[in-house]
């Protein structure tokens, strides 16, 4: 193995865990305890600040330093954050011009073999019907919420209420809250919080919250719901307080089960036939599943639960209303008047 890319391995397993004994670093690149002390100082030298420890328990740890020194990927790295610049204006996070020049730095240092697989990666982010516009978030704010979460301090924040969807023209209300967790669905930012003032676990975004400074006391954090972020977050987003919809229906639908599955999206399909098939799906209300399900225009049969065909029964009338012409509404030809083809 030749110095530069020994180093460069040497760093690479530095990265991966804390303590690297200098035996175990001799063993898996096959050189000697020499070599390993060798290479280190090298690794010092262009600025990275590596830790020795003596003792059977000793070894290397690398270490934050004061400036940022030469960074060194293998392929795979380099390629990885690459692609991950490349992606980083779907993050909705306001870096995208950063990411352009830092993507640009790095292809300009990479060899001609890692910028031809680079360019053969072109990404072209689409979003799918109906998903939420990525809304760009300052790195000023994320920032500032992540170091609140960090220090554990009170996030005093103006956020807009309800009635409006424009945050730079609604009234800003003051709001107190623990923050807890930063987490990106679909390019938007959320924070999850406990509101001091509801006394309640709130879910706000991002690209609303106007921070206040100075932040307020220290806490001490509290667990979500169910104790998993995910769970919790994605149960909100379904307005429920568990990960599961509030309501759950069935229907036999006269289509064959490979003509509904590419459709269904989280729904469940089980073929009774050639002909046939069950769909078991959910949703907020018994109105909007109903709905939902009359998306695919076939003939459908309710299995349950009776809320479900209750609200076919709503919609039904619903719907008839809707195609019946009031009597104002119909216009009586005059006389002598011609119709026309």
């Amino acid at each position: 193995m030749a110095t530069t890319e020994r180093l460069l391995t040497v760093l690479s397993l530095l990265q991966t865990r804390r303590d690297w004994p200098g035996s175990a670093l001799a063993s898996r690149l096959g050189i000697s305890h020499r070599t390993v002390r060798r290479d280190i100082e090298r690794l010092r030298e262009m600025g990275y600040r590596i830790h020795a420890t003596r003792g059977p328990d000793g070894g290397y740890r690398l270490e934050s330093g004061e400036e940022l020194p030469p960074l060194l990927f293998d392929d795979d790295q380099a390629l990885a954050v690459a692609i991950a610049l490349r992606t980083a204006p779907a993050l909705g996070a306001g870096i995208g011009e950063a990411a352009i020049r830092a993507l640009g730095t790095m292809r300009q240092v990479m060899p001609s073999r890692l910028r031809h697989r680079l360019d053969g990666l072109a990404v072209i982010t689409v979003r799918q019907p109906g998903e939420a516009t990525p809304a760009t978030v300052s790195l000023e704010v994320l920032v500032a919420l992540a170091q609140t979460i960090r220090d554990r301090q009170t996030l005093r924040f103006d956020y807009p209420g309800r009635g409006g969807a424009d945050a730079e023209t609604e009234t800003l209300t003051p709001r107190r809250a623990e923050p807890h967790h930063l987490v990106t669905s679909e390019g938007r930012w959320y924070l999850v919080a406990w509101d001091l003032d509801r006394e309640d676990w709130r879910l706000y975004r991002a690209d609303r919250i106007r921070p206040r400074i100075p932040h307020g006391a220290r806490f001490a954090p509290r667990t979500v719901p169910g104790g998993d972020v995910d769970e919790f977050v994605a149960a909100r987003f379904r307005g429920s307080d568990v990960n599961e919809w509030p309501c759950r229906g069935s229907v036999v639908l006269h289509l064959p089960a490979h003509e509904v599955r590419p459709f269904a999206g989280e729904g469940r399909v089980t073929a009774i036939d050639e002909h046939t098939c069950t769909l078991e799906a959910g949703s907020w209300s018994w109105g909007s599943l109903a709905a939902w399900f009359g998306r695919f225009e076939a003939a459908m049969d309710v299995v349950g639960p009776p809320e479900l065909r209750a609200a076919f029964a709503t919609l039904a009338g619903r719907y008839a209303s809707a195609v019946t012409v009031p009597a104002a509404a119909v216009t009586v030809p005059a006389a002598g008047a011609r119709s026309r083809r």
